[in-house]
C-alpha cells in the first residue's frame, strides 16, 4: 500500500468529501467517482491524513489514474 488511491474505472468525479491535510479513517469515502450510471465510493485503504488531492468535481479520469495519496498515520 504506497498509499495512493487510483480510479478503479474510467469515470468523472461526483464529490470530493475530503481536504488536503485532513485525517481520515480506514474505510472514510474519500471521493465519489460515477462510471456507467454507478456511484463508486472510492474509500482510504487505511487511517492516515490526506497528503495531496489530485482531482476535483467534475472532473474526467481514466482508469488507474491517481485521484489523491494518503500518508498513514505512524505506528
Amino acid at each position: 500500500g504506497d498509499g495512493l488511491l487510483r480510479a478503479p474505472m474510467p469515470g468523472q468525479v461526483r464529490a470530493v468529501k475530503v481536504a488536503e491535510g485532513e485525517q481520515v479513517t480506514q474505510g472514510q469515502v474519500v471521493l465519489l467517482l460515477e462510471a456507467m450510471k454507478m456511484e463508486i465510493r472510492v474509500q482510504a485503504p487505511f487511517a492516515g491524513t490526506v497528503t495531496r488531492l489530485e482531482v476535483r468535481e467534475g472532473e474526467v479520469v481514466e482508469r488507474d489514474a491517481v485521484l489523491a495519496e494518503i500518508t498513514p498515520e505512524s505506528a
